[in-house]
């Protein structure tokens, strides 16, 4: 538990104290700093919940992320190797399929562009 929390816990059990010792002696004033005592202390603890948060949430994405960095050469070296087994297994299907990719990327590349319409001719 962080300190944040601890005083939060701590103002929080003053400020119902002070509520209730006023609200017993009926004063006002001291039932009203026992209740803003609370909503201050109310405050701190969900500040420190939200902050716990944010970190436990960055932490886990650095983890995923150092993960990521160190599995790369893994997972670039399976991909690859099912690549091959697959141009092994099906020659004549990874040809007519490199053949179509490089044919979709000929007419994607050398097509003449469009003309602005002209108005008023």
């Amino acid at each position: 538990m962080e300190n944040n929390r601890i005083a939060g816990s701590a103002k929080d059990f003053a400020g119902r104290l002070e509520g209730a010792v006023g609200d017993i002696a009926s004063d006002a004033k001291t039932e009203a700093a026992g209740r803003i005592r609370e909503a201050t202390s109310t405050a701190q603890n969900l500040y420190s919940q939200a902050k716990d948060a944010a970190r436990e949430a960055s932490d886990a994405t650095v983890n995923y992320a150092k993960d990521a960095y160190e599995n790369r050469g893994d997972t670039i070296r399976d991909g690859s190797q099912a690549t091959a087994k697959k141009v092994q297994d099906n020659p004549l299907g990874s040809i007519l399929v490199a053949g179509g990719i490089g044919f979709a990327l000929a007419l994607l590349l050398t097509r003449t562009p469009r003309r602005p319409l002209q108005r008023g001719r």
